[in-house]
């Protein structure tokens, strides 16, 4: 028999059998939901269903040790850790199963992720902070495979920089630094590269982190020996023991089974990890998923009958109630009694979600059944129409889909007429959309009033005598003031800290913030970025410096699946505004040519994409960015930081607007559009134009997400008739994405006498040298000729051809 701990100081025997007795409920309640969930997708009531069964007990165990104000940051199956800290009912459990978009429902994201994965709200309705020390949260969870491990380094610096940094106000966000960021991962998922990113960051930074990690021998089919050396997460992780004399991790081993020792040993991470601010990894063995990964499939057709007879026995479930009755704290009559009940009411539970669920899309089913029958009775096509309400009618449990399809349909049949029935039928439709298409489109940008398209512009301003600097100096200084003026802002990167980064845009600041505002990071983007998102998820201001664009590429499935996902999947109820601060442009060579925009664009959508042409309107960006509650990445220039400019007099003060462009030359022939250190190439270019009769009209785009949201360069169009878009992307890339927007979006094709045209660099990575970037990004003479062969097009007589 196993011993029991004390779980509480003092407690009577009657306390802790009811403590025990209340901690299987919840474990019994838990598995049935996730017995009556599968079969909910089976019969077509839901979509998909990846369920906690038999990880149950341990995340009893889990809960006891997790105190409000920490963090959590998990994978798909820790419903019942959220059910033990009250964070996940019943019915929310079904709700999300089913896809409720309504969020008091179905809390979670309001049916915008598969259920089995779980948040907790950090703001409230306008956006502000809600008091995070007075609550259990955590992180919104995502279903690539570790791809919580980088966001829970954050999680848990967060806490290291609340006790360390003086003169946060830590007001709803800490209590000293003193929370837990707890993580959760299966075994096979530790295959992963962001898992080992992360455990090896976490050793570095010392920070109060415990990861457990749910070992159940599988990774869907596949079994842990084709997964992990030895077959043993921990056993290849003891390099990271910590010792007497060298920092690292506390790695502690326990059964999946054991109620009383998982109690412990939680226990004992959390003193640890809170006391010492030391990472701690628990490797919890021998559990068991008894229905296999999820509803695609069975485990029968991989496991073997051995393998399957052992996982019954071995169930963590029964294995605590065996250990109940054995400790003489109920009778197999009691538990049978309790078991019986929780499964009514489970069931209760999951009819009451279903019918909530059913009950708006029925009532619009009515709604459109009745504008069918006057349909019916008045159109020339009545007879039919009436084959698709029957059909509709027939219908017990519609969908949205099911719904709008027939009225979509229906609507086909009135072309020609102008009836009242007709028209009620397509405002019908069109509130319809107008009601539910936010329902899953909303917040993938910030909502709110802090919202970066609403901060103001503030133009620099210059003394008559303002000093020529390099570019390097304004950024500088600019950061200087930022570190004074937000106690909460620090930057991390590689070459960030001692060195000021490698263009000294951070010279000498480390040295005056000390090394946690300003520091130096491994080589080592996806956790770059993940220490940014988990900061910034409990209020911090993290500037993340990924040291070169071409490196976003290690860290893009941390900043497409979980940064730019974070507000859309919350429906605005978590943010992290995180800046990614990065440098790119007209740079030599494969490896450093700056030339994956378009991937980023369309990946990364919910980050903003600033671009600006100097550094001047780069520290307008930052400024204007930490004045609001969006994430963003900001490409720097790279061949910026040694021009010169002028030095503003109000340099903190500047504020770049976000989604607008600015016009940098006027003109009457055609419309330039650019963006970066091409901008450049084509303002100096404009000037060669006026010596063959050609008026051109310059705009730099300044932020491709969002994009010139005033529609300002169809109003150029407008006046010139002509637009070329120059990019030092490849052909199809950001070129492609701007030339959408002007003609899909802005409508500009109705003001066009030319074809609209692109200039891009060409479809290979640069070669490396002068030679290499002339023959590769369009050239200043490219720009002029391209722009010619416009004119000549237009107006042969005028332009003669040149070559």
């Amino acid at each position: 028999m196993q011993t029991i701990p004390d779980l509480k100081n003092n407690i009577s025997f009657e306390d802790f059998k009811t403590e025990v007795l209340n901690d299987y409920s919840l474990a019994v309640k838990s598995r049935e939901c996730s017995l009556l969930g599968r079969r909910e997708v089976l019969t077509g009531k839901a979509k998909f269903g990846i369920f906690g069964d038999g990880k149950e007990v341990p995340q009893l165990a889990l809960a006891k040790a997790f105190l409000k104000g920490d963090w959590r940051s998990g994978y798909y199956r820790d419903q019942t850790f959220m059910m033990a800290i009250g964070e996940l009912s019943v019915e929310q459990f079904f709700a999300g199963l089913y896809a409720n978009t309504n969020l008091e429902l179905e809390p979670m994201s309001a049916g915008r992720q598969m259920g089995g994965h779980f948040t907790t709200h950090s703001l409230d309705d306008n956006g502000n902070w809600k008091d995070l020390t007075k609550q259990y949260n955590s992180s919104a969870d995502i279903s690539p495979t570790a791809g919580q491990m980088p966001r829970l380094l954050g999680l848990a610096q967060a806490s290291k920089i609340f006790k360390q940094v003086e003169g946060i106000d830590t007001t709803n966000l800490s209590n000293n630094g003193n929370e837990i960021a707890w993580g959760t991962i299966g075994n096979a998922s530790t295959s992963e590269g962001l898992f080992f990113e992360t455990i090896n960051a976490a050793g570095v930074l010392q920070v109060p982190m415990v990861i457990s990690i749910w070992d159940d021998d599988y990774g869907i089919s596949v079994h842990a020996k084709h997964q992990t050396t030895k077959e043993n997460i921990s056993e290849i992780l003891k390099g990271f023991q910590r010792d007497n004399e060298l920092k690292g991790y506390e790695i502690l081993r326990v059964k999946g089974w054991d109620y009383a020792n998982l109690i412990e040993t939680y226990q004992e991470a959390s003193s640890i990890a809170r006391e010492e601010h030391v990472p701690v990894l628990i490797h919890v063995t021998e559990l068991t998923q008894p229905q296999g990964h999820s509803t695609s499939g069975s485990h029968e057709r991989y496991k073997s009958p051995e393998r399957l007879e052992w996982e019954n026995k071995h169930d963590c479930n029964l294995k605590m109630r065996k250990w109940i009755i054995e400790s003489g704290i109920a009778t197999n009559e009691t538990l049978t009694e309790i078991e019986r009940n929780l499964k009514k009411e489970v069931r209760e539970a999951k009819k009451n979600a279903w019918t909530t669920f059913l009950k708006p899309i029925q009532k619009e089913q009515q709604e459109l059944i009745s504008i069918l029958s006057s349909l019916i009775a008045s159109s020339a096509n009545g007879v039919f129409i009436k084959p698709l309400q029957e059909k509709l009618l027939a219908i017990d449990e519609p969908t949205r889909r099911d719904i709008l399809s027939y009225a979509r349909k229906a609507l086909r049949y009135t072309l020609g007429d102008t009836s009242e029935t007709k028209q009620e039928l397509a405002n019908w439709i069109n509130n319809i959309f107008d009601k539910v298409q936010p329902k899953f489109s909303s917040h993938l940008y910030s909502e709110t009033e802090k919202s970066s398209v609403l901060v103001d512009e503030v133009k620099p301003s210059y003394d008559n005598d303002a000093i020529q600097v390099d570019g390097r100096i304004i950024i500088r200084d600019n950061f200087d003031a930022i570190f004074k003026n937000y106690p909460e802002a620090l930057v991390f990167g590689e070459d960030s800290g001692n060195i000021g980064d490698v263009n000294q845009g951070l010279e000498g600041l480390q040295e005056k913030y000390g090394e946690l505002r300003v520091a130096d990071a491994g080589i080592r983007e996806a956790t770059i970025i993940g220490q940014g998102i988990g900061m910034a998820l409990r209020g911090l201001r993290p500037i993340a410096e990924i040291q070169y664009l071409d490196y976003i590429l290690y860290a893009l499935q941390v900043i497409s699946d979980d940064l730019a996902t974070l507000q859309y999947r919350t429906k605005g109820k978590q943010k992290a505004p995180l800046i990614i601060r990065t440098r790119g442009h007209r740079l030599e060579g494969i490896w450093h040519s700056g030339s994956q925009m378009g991937g980023i664009l369309n990946l990364i959508r919910g980050v903003q994409i600033l671009v600006p042409r100097n550094m001047t309107k780069a520290a307008g960006f930052y400024n204007t960015l930490l004045q609001s509650d969006n994430p963003a990445l900001v490409v720097e220039c790279l061949n910026g930081y040694r021009l010169k400019e002028r030095m503003p007099n109000n340099l903190s003060d500047i504020k770049t607007p976000i989604g607008v462009v600015e016009t940098l030359k006027t003109g009457s022939d055609i419309t330039l559009v650019s963006y970066g250190s091409t901008l450049r190439i084509v303002e100096q270019t404009a000037k060669e134009f006026l010596s063959v009769g050609i008026d051109v009209e310059v705009i730099d785009v300044q932020s491709l997400l969002p994009f010139d949201i005033n529609h300002d360069i169809v109003k150029s169009i407008a006046k010139t008739n002509r637009v070329m878009v120059i990019d030092e992307d490849v052909p199809g890339g950001a070129s492609a994405y701007i030339l959408n927007e002007i003609l899909n979006t802005q409508k500009a094709f109705q003001y066009l006498d030319s074809e609209p045209k692109t200039l891009t660099a060409k479809a290979h990575r640069p070669a490396y040298g002068n030679d290499g970037d002339y023959f590769s990004k369009p050239s200043a003479e490219d720009i002029f000729e391209a722009v010619y062969d416009v004119m000549h097009e237009a107006n042969p007589e005028d332009y003669p051809k040149l070559r």
